[in-house]
């Protein structure tokens, strides 16, 4: 359990950890860190040292005061009139039974949306939403986010399935659990490690890239024991 306790004190420091999910899953690590604590830099670092896609989590309990989707049960709506939607909405991955994806989004007040200092607004104000969101009545939170928030963006927004960990334990559901555990807003900033050979970095270079940056890597079991113990 020392790599979660050291895991949690840098999440509450607004440090960034790596998460690799598993062998037979995805077997890729992602570099994460709280969403509210997301500044400009912060993204950099993301885009820079990670290089995939740039995605913010939120736990069940937001997404559902929300009303927020999967983006599969959009295109599925939007199948009826338009067919293509409903096929390519077909879930075949090889390595999960369903996809995180909700919507993207972009705060209104960014520009285009994409630039570090424009993705860490958008993000920090989910963050900060998704925290007011989860004393409030459902109605509110729905309209607050349309006051702030359009879509489609530059930020996809990952729906993390309930119970955390139960059915589902993807990148998006463990370091949800994380920032449970850790006392943040249960919403983690999280992009994938990709290696300059335009493959995913191996478990092992990640760990490298860990350690000559002094940050915590943890393995998906890990934090499943640790949710484990902290959900008992």
């Amino acid at each position: 359990m020392g790599d979660i306790v050291r895991a949690v004190e840098a999440l509450r420091r607004g440090e960034f950890v790596l998460v690799y999910d598993g062998d037979g899953r995805e077997e890729e690590t992602d570099l994460t860190l709280a969403s509210e604590f997301v500044s400009p830099p912060a993204v950099r670092t993301l885009r820079k040292d990670a290089g995939g896609l740039v995605c913010v989590t939120l736990s069940g309990g937001v997404h559902s005061r929300l009303g927020l989707p999967l983006m599969t049960d959009i295109l599925r709506t939007a199948g009826r009139a338009y067919p293509l939607l409903e096929a390519v909405a077909t879930e075949d991955m090889r390595y999960d039974r369903h996809s995180a994806f909700s919507i993207t989004v972009n705060h209104r007040d960014t520009f285009t949306g994409i630039t570090d200092r424009d993705r860490a607004l958008t993000i920090s104000r989910v963050a900060a939403l998704a925290r007011e969101a989860l004393g409030r009545e459902n109605g509110w939170a729905a309209a607050a986010f349309t006051r702030e928030f359009r879509s489609p963006g530059h930020v996809p927004i990952l729906n993390a399935a309930e119970p955390l960990l139960a059915s589902r334990r993807g990148h998006t559901e463990l370091t949800t659990a994380l920032m449970v555990i850790a006392g943040l807003v249960p919403s983690a900033t999280i992009c994938e490690m990709m290696s300059d050979d335009g493959l995913a970095r191996t478990r092992e270079d990640a760990k490298a890239y860990a350690r000559e940056r002094n940050l915590v890597f943890l393995e998906g079991q890990d934090i499943l024991q640790a949710w484990r113990a902290w959900s008992a």
